[in-house]
């Protein structure tokens, strides 16, 4: 009897190796549930940015009348209303990697019925993982044609504004898995919420320029995520490029995959036991 080594176990193989195109089938029977309950769905993004026009931009606007905004200045309701979007893409798809992915996978065993078919559990976290980003698509735009009816989207650059909310919802999908991965109960997911989710929508330039910091506070801002997606999505709305796109697509560019790679991993150790 010859020696072999031992095969490693699913959770030490290379996170993407069983990904296939089944996992569209994942996001077919959440885009499925999305179209029952398609009116509830879309009045969220429908009435936000209506009442982040009216509380911020008319009435915090009607006190703070332009903003810096590079070298120059503007009309606060202009500078905040791309803010609105990025941070709806960010609510829409963490939240439906989070408490959807945890429902599925824990309390209605959806995950389990998933597996029991001839689809992996690499789909199932792939699956999951592109709907999120789909959500965020969603919200984004159906916010981009409703700020556009106040007149606060320049076109023809505003349809830029869909593929960084894809971006932007790719990373706080997999975010949205990884706390998944991490959290024991439902109620764990209070923790990353107020220490990461809910800090990135004050602190990522959505309501005030950057600029006002203190450096060190603009540092750490520099390293969020969101506040790379909002500075693109300004530009995209307001028709020039912003302070240090470049930068920002690069930023995006790297986490991205490594936010993935790690929801990947992280959730196979979960599930694979």
């Amino acid at each position: 009897m010859t020696d072999q080594e031992p095969t490693p176990a699913p959770r030490l193989a290379p996170a993407f190796r069983n990904v296939s195109r089944r996992a569209r089938r994942v996001w077919q029977r959440n885009f499925d549930v999305f179209r029952a309950t398609w009116l509830t769905s879309f009045i969220p993004p429908l009435l936000e940015p209506v009442f982040y026009v009216l509380a911020f931009g008319f009435g915090l606007g009607s006190l703070v009348r332009t903003v810096p905004y590079k070298g120059g200045t503007i009309d606060y309701l202009p500078f905040m209303a791309p803010g609105v979007i990025a941070v709806a893409a960010m609510f829409w798809s963490y939240f439906e990697t989070t408490f959807g992915s945890f429902v599925r996978m824990y309390y209605q065993r959806t995950f389990d019925a998933i597996i029991s078919t001839p689809l992996l559990v690499e789909d199932v976290i792939a699956g999951e993982w592109l709907w999120g980003a789909t959500k965020s698509v969603i919200a984004g735009t159906i916010m981009l044609l409703m700020l556009s009816l106040f007149g606060l989207v320049a076109w023809p650059s505003g349809i830029l504004v869909v593929p960084l909310v894809f971006a932007c919802g790719c990373v706080f999908s997999a975010l949205g898995l990884v706390a998944t991965a991490l959290v024991p109960k439902i109620d764990a997911f209070n923790l990353p919420m107020f220490v990461l989710i809910f800090p990135m929508f004050l602190f990522s330039g959505t309501f005030f320029p950057l600029d006002i910091l203190p450096p060190w506070a603009l540092a750490v801002a520099m390293t969020l995520p969101l506040t790379h997606v909002c500075s693109l999505i300004r530009g995209a709305c307001l028709g020039v490029l912003p302070p240090f796109w470049l930068g920002s697509v690069g930023y995006l560019a790297v986490v991205t995959p490594v936010t993935v790679l790690l929801a990947l991993r992280l959730m196979l150790r979960r599930l694979v036991k």
